[in-house]
């Protein structure tokens, strides 16, 4: 998987910028990284040239009623829910796609790998994906675009020729800034804390930690990263290991970031069953509907986020536009419906938009 990358920064080299890391490992990748300006100072967009796949001997779908399957890392939480609508949402605005969500309800890559293939025998037109490892469901992402099928990617990429588009919810380093910005704020820029994460090789919160180590090194060299954990997309699990950390760092610990719409509610609810509100900070990437009693209870103060119902949206228009032949190689933007204009970035990347911050004062205006 390539993203965004400027500079040259490896995991190992990273690591040695942590003040007082403890180990090598920060569950991010070992991609080159390309953190912002400490003061806000917009990046420059730096053009590559399209590096993703195509659909071979594809037929004329221009206009035509297509059938598309959205397979995410898992269903039957609120952040894919939220996807799920916006996919539906654009099919019946556009009324020429039928589109069905199937998932299993673990992030398992196996169970991902067996569902595209699946529905890649059994026929469809398009597949839209959250990839749970980038590697290792490029093959059958191939095999769909061998067969024909249009295929974007949304909220977690695959590797860039596994599928045509990749509909990014913000850029890695912005995601970064705001996570590390936001621990800042509350927790003191010489901040001890812990990440709690799905799993090492989650696409997206790989890459998101990666820039977080490259921005808060370069940023805020005095804060101390005690541990990265992983909790499987899993409520359980997730409580389980914000609890340990609580447990294991005592007083050191100023901070969890919790890189899932599961681990930080999660997060949160160990941190208020603790008695520790205002001792530990709970910085994270969730849903609003989640976090609210958190919120509205002071324990939490800022959640980082963007609207996964546009998310969906968005993937959905730009899985229409491919089919259509309207979005090809070298374009610089798309029509995504109510969303206007959405931008090409990195070659084969849709940008839906900066992170929002979602806080006491305004989270109450959103419902999902």
């Amino acid at each position: 998987m390539r993203k965004i990358i400027t500079a040259s920064l490896v995991s190992l080299s990273l690591s040695a910028g942590f003040a007082h890391a403890q180990s090598a490992w920060t569950g991010g990748d070992d991609l080159p990284t390309n953190p912002l300006a400490c003061d806000g100072t917009p990046a420059t967009p730096v053009a590559s040239a399209y590096d993703g796949g195509e659909p071979t001997n594809a037929p004329d779908r221009k206009g035509k009623t297509i059938k598309v399957v959205d397979v995410p890392k898992l269903v039957g939480i609120g952040y894919f829910n939220a996807t799920s609508k916006g996919i539906a949402d654009a099919a019946a605005e556009l009324g020429n796609m039928e589109a069905k969500t199937d998932g299993s309800t673990k992030a398992n890559i196996d169970d991902q790998i067996t569902l595209l293939d699946n529905y890649i025998t059994s026929g469809v037109d398009g597949i839209l994906f959250a990839a749970n490892d980038p590697v290792a469901i490029a093959p059958v992402l191939k095999k769909a675009l061998a067969a024909g099928i249009n295929v974007v990617g949304y909220d977690a990429n695959s590797e860039p020729d596994a599928r045509q588009w990749f509909v990014n919810q913000a850029e890695f380093n912005g995601i970064a800034k705001a996570m590390i910005d936001s621990l800042a704020a509350e927790a003191g820029k010489d901040a001890s804390f812990a990440i709690v994460t799905s799993t090492f090789t989650t696409p997206n919160q790989a890459r998101w930690i990666a820039e977080m180590a490259a921005y808060q090194a370069s940023c805020y060299p005095d804060m101390k990263w005690l541990e990265t954990v992983e909790a499987q997309e899993d409520n359980i699990l997730s409580f389980n290991q914000a609890n340990t950390l609580i447990n294991k760092y005592g007083p050191e610990l100023k901070g969890i970031l919790g890189m899932t719409s599961v681990a930080t509610p999660a997060s949160a609810d160990a941190v208020t069953q603790a008695g520790k509100c205002g001792q530990v900070a709970v910085v994270g990437l969730a849903t609003p509907n989640a976090m609210k009693p958190y919120v509205e209870k002071d324990c939490v103060k800022s959640v980082v986020l963007w609207n996964p119902v546009d998310l969906g949206y968005a993937a959905a228009y730009v899985l229409r536009a491919a089919a259509d032949g309207d979005l090809k190689a070298g374009a610089t933007s798309v029509k995504a419906g109510k969303l206007g204009e959405l931008k090409v970035i990195n070659g084969s990347e849709i940008l839906l938009g900066a992170p929002y911050v979602f806080t006491k004062e305004n989270i109450g205006q959103f419902d999902f």
